[in-house]
This record gives C-alpha cells, structure tokens and sequence, in this order.
C-alpha cells in the first residue's frame, strides 16, 4: 500500500453544556455530538524521504460552499498527529498529504479534530500495511486525547462506532450511540456567518458572563431519549449562545450575539425543526425534516453546506 484516502467528517453539538473551569484550565462538558456526511478529505502518500512530511492545503470551495476562514499554518494538527503518530510507532516512512479542505477554521464544525483523527487512522493502516502492529480503537482514542478534546470522538466515527455519540469530561469520554432513524431522516443545513471564533476567547467569555449563572439541568437520559422524538420538540441548548447574544451594544461580541440571533430566527422562519448553534460557533445549524424546505433555506443563505448525518458506515478509506 503506498496511498491512502480518508474522508474526514464534520460534527455539530446537538446539545452543549458546559461546567465551571477545571483547575487545569480545562471544562468539563456534556455534548450530543453527529457527524455528518460533509467534511474534508486527505490523501496519504508515501515516499523515499525517511522522516519527511510534506503537508498541502487544497481548498475546495465552489460557489456558495462554506468559506475557509483563514488558513492553517505549517505547524497544524495533521503535522502534530503524524509526530505523535511516528513517536509511539515508530514508523519512518516518508509522507506527502493532501487536504481538501471544506470545512472552515473556527467554525466550531470540529475540522481540525477530524483531520486529526483521519490522519491517526490513515497512518494505522499505512503503518500496518509495511508490517508493523497496528493500533485498536481505544489505543488509536487515547492518541488523539493529546492532540485535542474532540480527536476521540472523530476517532470512534473513523473505526467505525457510528455518527452520534455522548460526550464528557472534557471530550474523552465518548459513549458512542446509534443514531436513531428519526436524525438519519433529517437534512441539515450549515450556516458559516463569515467570521471565525477562537475556542479559548469563547470559553472566556462565557466565564466571565455567567458569573454563577448555571444552564438549566437536563440529565443524559432526557437527551438521550429526546433524541429519538421530533427535532421540533428537542429540549437541547447550547451554553455559548446566551453570553454572545446577552452582549450589550459596544461590548466584545455584540456583533457576533446579533449575527446569531439573526441567523437562528432565519432559520426557524425558513421552516427548521430545530436550530443551533455548534461548538463554540460560529457555524450555525438548522434540521429540516424536508429536503425541499432545507433546499429553499440554503439559496437564503450563501456561506452554507447542506448534509445529513454520517451513515453508519465509517468514513470511507481507499487505496
């Protein structure tokens, strides 16, 4: 085997509540995590360069996709998980990869995570096509704990354990989940607002507005098993959108509380189900039970990507 390609999957958080600070500067959080079937895709290589990697940036952005918001700099993700890759492995073979990148930085839709994990699990394969042991899931999960708090999610998708997962700690603990027919029915729609959000500057200021302020209790069984009625009936909340809508006029994020506001009410007004808020933004989200109806939204709106979720199928890996 001398090649492979791998897609690499977006996510959106369903449901996100997030704890007080962690004495390591970390949260804890509680997260009802879908991939979906829109994401990136790399292509491994491999060459007589011992040691090497060779990583390219290949944005592929048709009219009307999602834009990239930024561009990642030599030293990202996908060069960290093949170091780490190397450093447990051992494996020396030389690297050149690809990334066709759709999914934007800072959008909270968990591209870099996903590159990761696609990387650690193209990199398994190679190496244990040249001999060498292979590692399992867990192994492959407990990996890409150190390169990121959503790598082990994006790794339990790659091996295969399905598209919907409960989330803990602060993302390593994965309770992977069968997504129910009624998710798999839904179309949805992936709204970018044109500007990126840091992960650490939202997480300060959601500590710094809430200030004891607590999002209301909702237990993993109410989730879980809301999960499995009407989208238009989900109790799910995202704890980052009360802070940046709340902002008052003049303060940092006004601008993005009022983009939101407007992005969701145009949602609901075009006919979602449900709609959302993704991580720490700034992707919006609508769920549409129509496919005409999501159809209509997406020509509303332009920087938007219409999907559904992840089969049950991992993502695709091929020679």
């Amino acid at each position: 085997m001398s090649g492979v390609r791998i897609d690499s999957p977006a996510k959106i958080n369903l449901h996100l509540r997030v704890a007080d600070r962690r004495p390591d500067g970390f949260h804890d959080i509680e997260s009802l995590f879908l991939a979906l079937d829109f994401g990136d895709t790399l292509l491994f290589e491999t060459t007589s360069d011992k040691g090497a990697t060779e990583i390219h940036m290949d944005w592929q952005l048709p009219d009307g996709s999602i834009p990239a918001l930024g561009i990642p700099d030599e030293d990202n993700i996908v060069s960290k998980a093949v170091s780490l890759f190397r450093s447990r492995s051992g494996y020396e073979e030389g690297l050149k990869i690809t990334v066709e990148k759709r999914v934007p930085l800072g959008g909270g839709l968990g591209g870099g995570s996903s590159n990761a994990a696609a990387t650690l699990s193209a990199l398994n394969r190679l190496a244990a096509a040249s001999g060498a042991a292979a590692f399992d899931a867990d192994a492959l999960a407990e990996m890409g704990a150190h390169l990121g708090s959503d790598v082990p999610f994006f790794s339990r998708v790659a091996a295969g354990e399905g598209a919907a997962a409960w989330v803990t700690g602060r993302g390593e603990h994965v309770m992977s989940l069968k997504t129910p027919r009624e998710v798999r029915s839904l179309w949805f729609l992936l709204v970018c607002p044109g500007f990126r959000i840091e992960t650490s500057e939202a997480f300060d200021v959601l500590d710094e507005w809430r200030e004891g302020k607590r999002s209301p209790p909702l237990s993993r069984d109410e989730v879980l098993g809301a999960l499995s009625g009407k989208a238009q009936e989900w109790p799910f909340f995202n704890d980052f959108l009360a802070p940046f809508a709340a902002q008052p006029n003049g303060a940092r994020f006004y601008g993005v509380g009022l983009a939101y506001k407007g992005t969701l009410s145009g949602l609901a007004g075009l006919g979602a189900e449900f709609a959302g808020l993704s991580g720490s933004g700034s992707s919006c989200f609508g769920a549409f039970a129509q496919r005409r109806k999501a159809e209509t939204a997406k020509r509303r709106f332009f920087s938007s990507a219409l999907c559904r979720a992840l089969s049950a199928k991992p993502p695709r890996a091929r020679r």
